[in-house]
């Protein structure tokens, strides 16, 4: 008897929950009206690529849990690229623990004092004390239910979204002043400037993360109907609502006032203030830290446990392979903390708030889109090398489809990865020299450690 039962609102559900995240339209108001112009783009070329990629992937080469991504790149080119595609997707959440961490520091500012959100000390105090917390109960296996999570991101993301939207129409509806202009010239960027095409990479952070879904597909209900049709649904309202939301922020709080973790809090700060409903703030303040928690609870045991599985082929030193009682891998959860702690320090090396948040998420997502090139190559190689595996989802139209859909992905995720290396424009980022080195270092020093790892490696290690 089969045990599919995830449906299409199940699983559009699933990957609303992985992609709908608020902590992101900030980053997307900085454009204005040109963020219509990066959310399509960054939606044809990345997100749906991702998504039925991922979903043929999955439903061929099951994963065990979060080790998909190894599992699929080992079949195609061996276990030392698996282990670098793995790699890549532990250690860009290591760099993006911190700016999730900020928005909720930012965010439980509004609780107490606004003025909290741009101090450095402040949301460096936060961010440490949250994530060694959170570390420290994953210990205890004891982590958040997927109908907990989805309780969370409900409420703390959904709903605050779509009253963001809501109230983004009445501003509008009321005759408030606009702070961006609705013309043609002003929705399409300056293609021309390098600078003010980053906020593409910025488009794609919001939107990666869908291949996560894919851990579910052994509990898919025809999965050849349903990945496409939760695939179109939940990219549709994904989309439409990061959009809206982000157009909604924009309209509202000025660029040169508009802070990069504390964007979402300042403008439902103006909106209930022009309602005389100021009061309500804190708690919204306390749902949207409820619905951010909930998403960086499924994340911080999620990658280590995929970095896990390398160790069946001997990829992990035993001192990474201990795993406690609840089967929780302890010491790579202390490096993972450790790391992150180094990486959050940024916070006091770049001027602003604000520019140590972009240049961490520009750190991120240039490692995440490292990791995607692999898994595009690795399904196109799979086409070819292992023809005859049952995919219960097939990307439509044999090999030449697969090209079209993986070769899409292959061109928006280089291109993207190539201007995150520039300092977007309207950000002051403290000097294109350190901004630059940042990324290049962090980028070359993170490729390196797991072929390092690697060469090491005795038969000793595999278990």
């Amino acid at each position: 008897m089969s045990r599919s039962k995830v449906g299409v609102i199940t699983l559009t559900m699933l990957n609303l929950a992985i992609v709908c995240t608020l902590r992101g339209l900030p980053i997307m108001a900085e454009e204005g009206l040109s963020l219509v112009f990066y959310f399509a783009v960054a939606a044809l070329v990345f997100l749906i690529p991702v998504s039925l990629v991922s979903a043929e992937l999955a439903t061929g080469w099951p994963p065990r849990g979060p080790g998909g991504v190894y599992i699929w790149t080992r079949e195609a080119f061996g276990s030392r690229i698996g282990f670098l595609a793995i790699w890549l997707q532990w250690v860009q959440n290591v760099v993006w623990f911190p700016t999730i961490l900020s928005f909720i520091a930012a965010t439980l500012a509004y609780v107490y004092d606004p003025a909290l959100a741009s101090n450095k000390f402040y949301v460096l105090a936060v961010v440490l004390v949250t994530f060694w917390c959170g570390t420290l109960i994953n210990f205890r296996g004891m982590k958040t239910s997927g109908d907990l999570s989805l309780v969370c991101v409900v409420i703390g993301t959904i709903l605050p979204g779509i009253l963001i939207v809501v109230m983004g129409l009445l501003w509008l509806g009321s005759g408030n002043d606009v702070a961006i202009s609705f013309t043609l010239h002003d929705l399409i960027p300056d293609l021309s400037n390098i600078n003010n095409i980053v906020f593409l990479a910025g488009a794609v952070l919001i939107f990666s993360g869908m291949e996560v879904s894919a851990s579910h597909s052994q509990d898919v209900n025809e999965p050849r109907r349903t990945y496409p049709k939760a695939i179109f649904v939940s990219a549709v309202v994904s989309v439409a609502l990061l959009m809206l939301g982000s157009l909604s922020i924009a309209i509202v709080v000025p660029q040169k006032d508009l802070s990069l973790i504390a964007g979402v809090m300042e403008t439902f700060t103006r909106f209930f203030d022009a309602h005389g409903i100021k009061w309500l703030i804190p708690f919204l303040a306390v749902l949207i830290v409820a619905g951010s928690v909930g998403e960086l609870s499924a994340w911080i045991l999620g990658p280590a446990k995929g970095l896990l599985v390398t160790a069946e082929d001997g990829c992990l030193p035993p001192l990474l392979q201990r795993v406690n009682k609840k089967g929780v891998p302890t010491n790579i959860l202390i490096v993972q903390g450790a790391v992150s702690t180094i990486v959050t320090l940024v916070f006091l090396l770049m001027p602003t708030v604000s520019s140590s948040y972009w240049i961490l998420s520009a750190l991120s997502i240039i490692l995440y889109l490292m990791m995607y090139l692999i898994v595009f190559l690795a399904a196109i190689r799979l086409r070819y090398t292992q023809p005859n595996v049952e995919r219960a989802y097939k990307i439509p139209f044999g090999n030449l489809g697969m090209w079209l859909v993986a070769g899409i992905g292959l061109i928006g995720a280089l291109f993207t990865l190539v201007v995150g290396f520039f300092p977007p424009s309207q950000i002051k980022t403290g000097g294109g020299v350190f901004y630059e080195s940042f990324l290049i270092i962090g980028t070359v020093v993170t490729c390196i450690v797991p072929f390092i790892i690697y060469y090491l490696r005795k038969p000793s290690w595999q278990r």
